[in-house]
């Protein structure tokens, strides 16, 4: 069985944390909203489906017929993807899209479009990342293959001084190993640590489920293109790897400039699995902000430049972020805690690939 990491709360985190979450109920109150997504939600959901829907349909239909085009569509579907994953799925998958249960079940399949596989990801997310982030270990956002090294508790290897190079060939591939291996790997990872990834299904249930959801994504995603796009089959093939050269490569950025930076902490547990510090001040230690003032650029990636609020508060839509980051960051700074941003998206890629040097050396 997997080691369960304990947060012992101090008495200066406990009331850092009653503080800051009487903040938030009152923000909501006042402001007589609901901690769900609201009506923006709804259309930046439709319009990241329709950036994915209607080029596929241009393509299948014949309307859009020549290479470049061919290629361009493929291109808009992988940023739809990627829209769908950080703006629709991503809160559905934490039951903050919807006050509706059902409502956040049903969307969060549109996991299955990009490739992945709900019950995987919802552990691999929702339990371990958020659980125990950045912890070695434990976080399988710091754990990719043995090329690639996350946590400075990571054996290093000569070819790691590298990584800030070809960690981005990597970070490509990020979707296109979902529909691959990962899921398998994860799957049966999952079953010998006997995590618990759904309570009405067992493994082989699972399996089975996994083995029709990637058939089904084939048939849809490259054997209908392959019969009904009039250009030859390797412009097809080419076509479904830019989406997810397209998709990954914009998942893999946003998410390890949160956590992959110099400003990152990686602690370890104790013998006994206790760790010295709270869950709300972890995640303070091991996440970061960045691009606060950028409303545009925060719209299209789903609000996911305010890490630290959505670690603190998953259970809150992404749409409610930047309305409490600064209840966020002014209770931390009352408690002389941490409060990590970076003032663009440029400046966050650039110090995550400083982290890379340094973990690679």
């Amino acid at each position: 069985m997997m080691i369960k990491n304990k947060f012992i709360f101090s008495k200066n985190n406990a009331e850092f944390v009653s503080e800051l979450r009487d903040k938030v109920k009152d923000y909501f109150e006042k402001n007589n909203r609901s901690k769900y997504g609201n009506a923006s939600i709804v259309i930046k959901s439709l319009i990241m489906i329709f950036l994915s829907l209607i080029p596929y349909m241009l393509m299948v239909s014949g309307i859009v017929d020549t290479v470049f085009l061919t290629i361009i569509c493929w291109m808009l579907m992988g940023i739809g993807m990627a829209g769908m994953g950080m703006v629709l799925m991503h809160d559905a998958n934490h039951g903050s899209f919807s006050k509706s249960a059902k409502t956040n079940r049903f969307l969060g399949k549109s996991l299955y479009l990009l490739g992945g596989f709900p019950p995987n990801w919802k552990y691999q997310h929702n339990t371990l990342h958020h659980g125990y982030t950045n912890i070695d270990g434990h976080d399988e956002d710091i754990a990719p293959i043995g090329i690639l090294r996350f946590s400075p508790h990571q054996p290093l290897h000569k070819i790691h001084k590298n990584q800030y190079w070809y960690a981005w060939f990597f970070y490509c591939l990020m979707t296109l190993s979902w529909v691959t291996i990962t899921d398998f790997i994860r799957l049966y990872n999952y079953k010998q640590t006997e995590a618990l990834l759904s309570s009405t299904k067992k493994y082989k249930q699972l399996f089975l489920e996994l083995i029709l959801s990637k058939i089904l994504y084939y048939t849809l995603l490259l054997v209908i293109p392959l019969i009904f796009i009039s250009l030859s089959w390797y412009w097809i093939v080419l076509g479904f790897l830019v989406m997810h050269v397209t998709s990954g490569l914009i998942l893999s950025t946003i998410f390890q400039t949160a956590h992959v930076m110099p400003t990152s902490e990686y602690p370890l547990p104790d013998e006994n699995g206790n760790s010295k510090n709270s869950w709300a001040i972890h995640q303070l230690l091991t996440t970061s902000d960045y691009s606060p003032r950028s409303s545009v650029f925060s719209w299209l990636i789903g609000g996911l430049n305010y890490q630290i609020e959505h670690h603190l508060f998953p259970n809150i839509s992404h749409v409610h972020y930047k309305g409490i980051s600064s209840l966020v960051k002014e209770t931390a700074y009352k408690y002389k805690l941490p409060y990590h941003v970076q003032p663009n998206f440029f400046s966050a890629v650039s110090n995550h690939v400083q982290m890379l040097k340094t973990l690679g050396r």
